[in-house]
């Protein structure tokens, strides 16, 4: 994946980085506006980070080493063990330190964590088929195009069609011990 060492590095999401996050988001709203919601309030952003305390849901901060900020965010979302072993990818650039690749490091190094260390064998992400960064992030990492999934999530108001993009760990894996034997 990552042939020189990443200038950015993985940090969990805590409730430690609401502020930041909070004005990020809204700094960064007409990057993504069109395709996501996250939390732009201290209200909303509490609420939604109650979908980490189970584990099936993992949130993290892209940081850029040299600085400390944070240039996108990335989450783990939906992990589902035994014969399946897989999740889904939510993600997004943060407008100050967008085009500069530290999402395409970023989710390199989120995939290492998954395949790794969650043990995770395949991971999907689901993108609006006018995303087009989004779609050449996919493509740069790896992911293999898997179709179309009409009506898939419901964003700002309607049903949007996404196309299902995916990747598998490499071999060798180490599986997680909840994959059954046989």
């Amino acid at each position: 994946m990552l042939t020189t060492p990443p200038r950015v590095e993985l940090a969990p999401l805590t409730l430690a980085d609401q502020d930041e996050f909070c004005a990020l988001v809204a700094a960064s709203a007409e990057l993504y506006g069109p395709y996501m919601q996250l939390p732009k309030t201290a209200e909303a952003f509490r609420t939604w980070m109650h979908r980490f305390d189970d584990g099936t849901n993992r949130g993290y901060l892209i940081r850029v080493r040299e600085t400390g900020a944070a240039a996108g965010t990335v989450n783990v979302n939906s992990i589902i063990r035994g014969r399946y072993q897989g999740a889904s990818l939510g993600y997004a650039a943060f407008a100050p330190s967008a085009g500069r690749g530290y999402m395409t490091e970023g989710l390199a190094l989120v995939l290492h964590h998954a395949f790794t260390d969650l043990r995770l064998h395949r991971l999907e992400a689901n993108i609006q088929p006018a995303n087009k960064p989004s779609l050449a992030l996919v493509q740069r990492l790896g992911f293999r195009f898997e179709g179309v999934s009409p009506d898939y999530l419901y964003i700002n108001g309607a049903w949007r069609d996404h196309e299902r993009w995916s990747i598998t760990a490499p071999a060798p894996w180490e599986p997680d011990p909840s994959l059954p034997a046989v």
